[in-house]
């Protein structure tokens, strides 16, 4: 939860590296409370026609800037700009291109984003 909660607190931190376990908690913990959000508005029938509920939808827009964040730091961690989330526009191989680049390690030591987040934990 203290990954999920450093997120949180730098939600405009654009700059800077976020290590994968940073990235993949956050990630990891933000599926668990859309799913929970999602049964709690299906019990409490706040779902739209589009399966979103009301509940769901609050959430998503809550977390949408520190995601991006933390997107662009992970990118920033493995020494590539945030410009490669363009890939995002394609269906299907830019998605699998940015989960590639999610998966990778960071580059050792510094590099142009600044210094490894591994030597601060």
């Amino acid at each position: 939860m203290d990954w999920y909660l450093k997120v949180l607190r730098n939600y405009i931190g654009f700059g800077g590296r976020a290590r994968r376990k940073e990235y993949w908690m956050f990630v990891l913990v933000n599926v668990i409370f859309t799913l929970v959000l999602g049964v709690v508005d299906k019990m409490l029938g706040w779902q739209r026609a589009g399966g979103e509920g009301i509940l769901t939808t609050i959430y998503g827009v809550l977390v949408f800037l520190p995601w991006w964040a933390v997107q662009f730091r992970r990118l920033h961690d493995t020494d590539r700009s945030a410009w490669w989330l363009l890939l995002l526009i394609i269906p299907v191989i830019g998605w699998i291109v940015i989960l590639i680049f999610n998966c990778q390690n960071g580059t050792p030591g510094d590099n142009r984003f600044g210094p490894d987040p591994k030597r601060f934990s």
